[in-house]
């Protein structure tokens, strides 16, 4: 029996939305402590429970606003939930934001080992891979110019060369195979299909279908934030296929 990797249990997250506009600070203090702020209560996630096994690949499946990156936050340990638990076992690569830990005004070459140390790693650690970084995100003589002249795509390629150095149990990817142009896609997908030759356990989040089949094993389907459907990749990406149509 597959030990389990990622185990979620009947997690719910509520968040607070403000239904007045406040303009600065000092209204919002001068509101709050007047017990004069409303809110409302807006439920991402609602009594979720799944559980993936060692070396499964799991599809999340939903369209904008299903809660899909809430519940991948989550799992990563960037949002508690509200109720419910969550169970990580082994050690976890998030691949959310691709590039949100750059340093503007760094070079490419700087915000390596800054982002390395980010997600954990040492020096050392992103010495050993550093050229392999700098080939794989293809910027070339780009690695030394700063951040802040890089294109949206440039840094989404820089960060997902270094956040696949590494060798997890647990990847979670939030649609961060569509970064990049087609060439770039092909070999990003390339070298996840790579790590899941080492049995690691896959959370993706995607709207591509096509992607989720060939890529996953399992897949669940969000709505409004409650799951309405799950089973193999190809029987949710089905079901998800006609809602896309019935649209």
């Amino acid at each position: 029996m597959a030990k389990t990797a990622v185990k979620v249990e009947n997690v719910s997250v509520m968040f607070n939305l403000n239904k007045e506009k406040v303009d600065n600070i000092k209204e919002y203090l001068i509101k709050m402590v007047k017990r004069e702020l409303r809110f409302t209560e807006f439920w991402a996630l609602k009594n979720i429970s799944f559980e993936v096994k060692q070396g499964e690949r799991i599809g999340i499946l939903g369209f904008n606003g299903a809660g899909k990156s809430t519940m991948l936050k989550v799992i990563a340990g960037v949002l508690k939930p509200t109720k419910g638990s969550v169970e990580v076992n082994g050690v976890i690569a998030p691949l959310l934001e691709l590039g949100a830990g750059f340093d503007m005004n760094y070079s490419g070459s700087e915000n390596i080992y800054l982002y390395g140390a980010t997600m954990g790693y040492s020096r050392k650690y992103i010495q050993e891979r550093y050229d392999e970084i700098v080939a794989f995100s293809e910027l070339g003589d780009f690695i030394d110019v700063p951040v802040k002249n890089y294109s949206s795509g440039m840094r989404a390629r820089l960060g997902f060369s270094i956040a696949t150095a590494v060798e997890p149990q647990v990847l979670i990817l939030d649609e961060v195979l569509s970064v990049g142009d087609a060439k770039f896609k092909i070999k990003s997908e390339a070298k996840i299909k790579s790590m899941f030759d080492k049995g690691v356990t896959v959370l993706f989040v995607s709207h591509n279908t096509a992607q989720v089949r060939r890529l996953c094993t399992k897949a669940i389907l969000l709505d409004h934030g409650e799951i309405i459907a799950a089973g193999t990749a190809d029987e949710v990406c089905d079901i998800y296929d006609k809602k896309v149509k019935s649209k």
